[in-house]
């Protein structure tokens, strides 16, 4: 995050001249003042990112005219210069609101270092008033099933590189989550993670959320303001559920995936920016741009690395893990001492569909603590689920006791010591005849499972095979030219 409007407060003509030629090098907009008057002046006129101040001046004294500008609607970073003999001065200077201080004679790598610092403060400044703590939420991945565990072994081949992540699953299974740890993991997380909520926001300030927009860009429009690409520069950025993005916000930001530069709104200056994106969607993005709704381009830009989120009700082996996470977790935040759940509960969460996936189940047992009394467990009227009649399949792995919290914490680890996940029915090996199948009879096997398994989706498909979508459509290809195509209702056109 570069300056762009500079004051030089400075009486010297060859140290102004000098800071002049290092600004505009950085592409700045410099504005030089000799005198406390002409600064004055200058603030009066516009506003400014950086002020360059001397403490010594013809009219006046540059320590007062810094309280001047601590009072400012926006606010500069202030650099003030001295001369030998006046470092208490610049001292008291920045306890008074200065950033940093520099010594007469200085040299532009000097100033160049200083700069770097106070690029990388005004950031933090900014950022800070829209990030909160990635690491607020605390859930980590809890959860040991097959689906769980391919979900970990996805975001640890994609977070250490740059790619692009597009995040998809129904509303409360957690793909906000997934979007932090993929940021906790990735080489970028000393770095800002800014999100923006696509569906929260209007059309008509979302592209100045995106983009910023300068002063007067707009009624309202009092003040420059950075967008979240640039406070996310650096680091990385989560557009929430950009599927609601309008038709002409999707070509602008086509070309900021592409270019990785934009106009702020009401500028004409190309800001350049080094983030990473991830994305997120409840929706069938895919069917969205058969529809028409969302340009293909920007689908299969955003598509770098699809990572699909499992609902709750597909990963039963979890649902009791989770149970216990967040029981925990709320008995210790409203102070409440639960002494675990009754067998009703258990039977009741495990029969429930859970159509919120894990915020339904948050939420339930953060209420449920609430309602019980203490010492004593929490029940299925607590949870105000129903309690089934008949038979309930419970998870063979035993629910994780108090004292087994560290185990059960589900980061990304390997799965601690337990009983081990069922494994899916193998695919056979051998044909009728006893005899052994090919690899490519094989592969045409595991192919059919796959699109079986996933209703013929095939996206979902090449995510369990763990190929890419256009390798798995060349294969399907390859069958129906043979005269072999793979009889699985809707494979050939569902994604």
């Amino acid at each position: 995050m570069s300056f762009e409007k500079v004051l030089l407060i400075e009486d010297e003509a060859v140290v102004r001249n000098m800071l002049q030629e290092t600004f505009l090098r950085r592409k700045c907009s410099v504005v030089g003042a000799g005198t406390l008057a002409d600064a004055a002046a200058a603030i009066a006129r516009d506003s400014y990112d950086l002020v360059m101040l001397d403490i010594r001046l013809p009219d006046g004294d540059g320590q007062g005219f810094l309280e001047q500008l601590a009072a400012l609607p926006e606010r500069p970073l202030v650099i003030v210069i001295t001369g030998y003999g006046s470092i208490e001065s610049a001292v008291n200077c920045m306890r008074a609101g200065a950033f940093d201080y520099v010594m007469k004679p200085f040299s532009p790598s000097q100033i160049d270092v200083i700069l770097k610092k106070a690029q990388s403060f005004r950031q933090l400044l900014q950022v800070n008033r829209l990030l909160s703590d990635p690491g607020d939420e605390g859930d980590g991945l809890v959860g040991r099933s097959p689906a769980m565990v391919r979900l970990r072994q996805l975001i640890e081949r994609v977070a250490p590189t740059d790619a692009t992540v597009f995040i998809s699953g129904e509303s409360g299974t957690g793909k906000e989550m997934i979007a932090r740890e993929i940021y906790r993991r990735s080489p970028r997380r000393q770095q800002p993670f800014i999100k923006v909520n696509c569906a929260s926001i209007s059309e008509t300030l979302i592209e100045s959320e995106f983009f910023g927009h300068e002063r007067g860009a707009f009624t309202g429009a009092t003040e420059r303001r950075e967008g979240r690409f640039e406070l996310a520069h650096n680091g990385t950025l989560l557009l929430d559920e950009v599927s609601e993005i309008s038709g002409p916000l999707q070509a602008k930001l086509l070309r900021v995936l592409q270019e990785r530069e934009f106009e702020r709104v009401g500028g004409n200056r190309t800001i350049k920016v080094n983030v990473r994106i991830l994305a997120t969607s409840n929706r069938d993005l895919l069917r969205n741009v058969e529809e028409g709704n969302f340009r293909h381009d920007l689908y299969y830009r955003l598509n770098v690395f699809p990572v699909i989120v499992p609902p709750l009700r597909e990963r039963p082996e979890d649902i009791l893990l989770l149970a216990d996470h967040f029981l925990r977790r709320y008995a210790r935040k409203h102070g409440i001492k639960v002494t675990g759940y009754a067998e009703s509960a258990r039977r009741a969460m495990m029969a429930y569909r859970w159509p919120g996936n894990v915020r339904e189940l948050q939420n339930v047992v953060e209420r449920a603590v609430i309602l019980s009394e203490n010492g004593r467990p929490v029940t299925a009227v607590a949870l105000g689920l129903p309690v089934p009649e008949g038979p309930v399949e419970m998870p063979e792995m035993p629910a994780v006791e108090e004292g087994a919290a560290a185990e059960a914490d589900g980061r990304l680890r390997e799965a601690a010591p337990g009983p081990a996940p069922a494994a899916p029915e193998p695919v056979a090996v051998t044909d009728a005849s006893g005899g052994v199948l090919s690899i490519a009879a094989l592969e045409k096997q595991a192919i059919r499972a796959a699109l079986a398994q996933t209703d013929g989706n095939r996206t979902q498909a090449a995510t369990l095979l763990g190929i890419s979508i256009r390798t798995l459509r060349n294969k399907l290809q390859e069958y129906r030219e043979a005269g072999e195509p793979v009889d699985v209702a809707g494979a050939d056109d569902k994604e």
